[in-house]
C-alpha cells in the first residue's frame, strides 16, 4: 500500500483553520508568528479559503495607523471538524419524537446525562478534590471525544471551561434539550463543590461554548 504524504502547505492551512477555531478571530500577522511563518504566507492561505466560504474578515479601525483586518472562519468551515454521525443522530431524534413524544425524548435525554454522570465519574476519580484539578479533568475528557476543550483559572478565581467545537450541534440545533443537559450534567459532576454558568453559546451565534465555574464559598 503506497503512504500518502501531506505536503507542507496543506498542514499549515489545516493549522490557520484550527487557530480561528480555537482561538477566535485574528489578523495574519499574529497567525503568523503562532506558525512561525510569514504574513503574506498566511494571507495566501486565508484569500483561497475565502474564495471557498471558509473564511471571513472585517476590517477594524484602529487608533494608529490603517485599519487591521481581522480573520474568522465561517460556518461553512465547520465541516473540516468532527461531526458525530449528524444525519443518524437526527433520524433518532425525529423517530423519538414520533413514537414517543416530547415526554419520551425527555426521558430519553435525563437517561444519556445519568450514563455520561456515572462514566465521567469514574473517570474524574484521579483528579483528586481539588476543583481546579477536576475542572482539567472534565476538559480532558471532553476533548477526547471531540468538543476542542480547555480550561484556564480566570484573574477572580473562577475558572473557565471552553468548548471551542461542537461536535453534536447539528443535533443541538435540532433538539436544545441536549444543551440544557450538558449545562445540567456540568452542575452536578461539581455538585455543592461550585456552581456553573453558561457565557457563550455556539446556538446563540457565539462561536464557542463557554462555561464559568465558580467554587462556593465553603468550599
Amino acid at each position: 500500500m503506497r503512504s500518502v504524504t501531506i505536503e507542507p502547505e496543506t498542514r499549515t492551512g489545516d493549522r490557520i483553520l484550527y487557530i480561528l477555531k480555537t482561538k477566535g478571530p485574528d489578523t495574519a500577522a499574529a497567525l503568523g508568528r503562532r506558525l512561525k511563518v510569514t504574513a503574506m504566507a498566511v494571507r495566501q492561505h486565508l484569500y483561497r479559503f475565502r474564495a471557498e466560504g471558509l473564511v471571513a474578515f472585517s476590517d477594524e479601525r484602529r487608533r494608529v495607523g490603517r485599519p487591521a483586518r481581522i480573520w474568522r472562519i465561517t460556518e461553512r468551515a465547520a465541516n473540516r471538524f468532527p461531526e458525530s454521525h449528524a444525519e443518524l443522530t437526527l433520524e433518532m431524534i425525529a423517530a423519538v419524537r414520533a413514537a414517543f413524544g416530547e415526554a419520551g425524548l425527555e426521558k430519553l435525554l435525563a437517561e444519556r446525562t445519568r450514563r455520561q454522570l456515572k462514566d465521567y465519574r469514574t473517570r474524574m476519580n484521579g483528579a483528586g478534590a481539588a476543583l481546579a484539578n477536576r475542572v482539567r479533568a472534565l476538559a480532558d475528557i471532553r476533548k477526547a471525544q471531540g468538543y476542542m476543550a480547555e480550561c484556564a483559572t480566570r484573574s477572580d478565581g473562577t475558572l473557565l471551561l471552553a468548548e471551542n467545537h461542537c461536535p453534536i450541534c447539528v443535533a443541538a440545533a435540532e433538539c436544545q434539550g441536549l444543551c440544557r443537559e450538558e449545562l445540567s450534567l456540568f452542575q452536578k459532576l461539581f455538585g455543592k463543590q461550585a456552581t456553573v454558568a453558561r457565557i457563550d453559546h455556539i446556538l446563540a451565534g457565539a462561536r464557542r461554548c463557554a462555561y464559568v465555574i465558580t467554587p462556593a464559598r465553603d468550599a
